[in-house]
């Protein structure tokens, strides 16, 4: 390989469009832009649905279902997962260090699914009727956390 065998880097370089530089220029007169029409005209910006005026896709399509934005989401756990743990009294915060919730800030339900085997407290936000029953048979005691 020698000297004169070293070639240039193929770069692409395009020249800018220079517009409204007269009719030789290719892009004089109406600047690439075509005539009339809301693209020929300035600041024409289109929306990010817009398709040329027909109707959008989005709202073509039909809409179903409802979506409640004030719907109260709770963690559910069953009373046999709290018969496993050696706590006596059993909070959120403890359901959460032993990985039986994930705890982002949604509140707990205790649903009866299970026994118990001893007295244990249970704090929660809410409890099922089946899971209150469950817990006082067995001497425990299911208190309400205030939302």
């Amino acid at each position: 390989m020698n000297l004169q065998d070293v070639k240039a880097a193929g770069l692409k370089r395009k020249r800018k469009k220079r517009l409204g530089c007269g009719l030789g220029s290719g892009h004089g007169k109406t600047s690439g832009r075509g005539t009339k029409g809301a693209g020929s005209r300035s600041g024409a910006e289109t929306g990010l649905y817009f398709e040329g005026g027909q109707m959008p896709l989005v709202r073509r399509i039909p809409k179903r279902g409802f979506h409640n934005v004030f719907k109260k989401e709770y963690e559910v756990i069953n009373v046999e997962a709290l018969a496993g743990l050696k706590e006596k009294e059993i909070t959120p915060e403890v359901l959460q260090k032993a990985g039986l919730i994930n705890g982002g800030g949604k509140k707990v339900k205790v649903l009866g699914k299970g026994e118990l085997k001893g007295p244990i407290i249970i704090h929660a936000h809410r409890f099922s009727q089946g899971a209150i029953h469950k817990i006082v048979a067995a001497g425990g005691e299911a208190k309400v956390i205030p939302c």
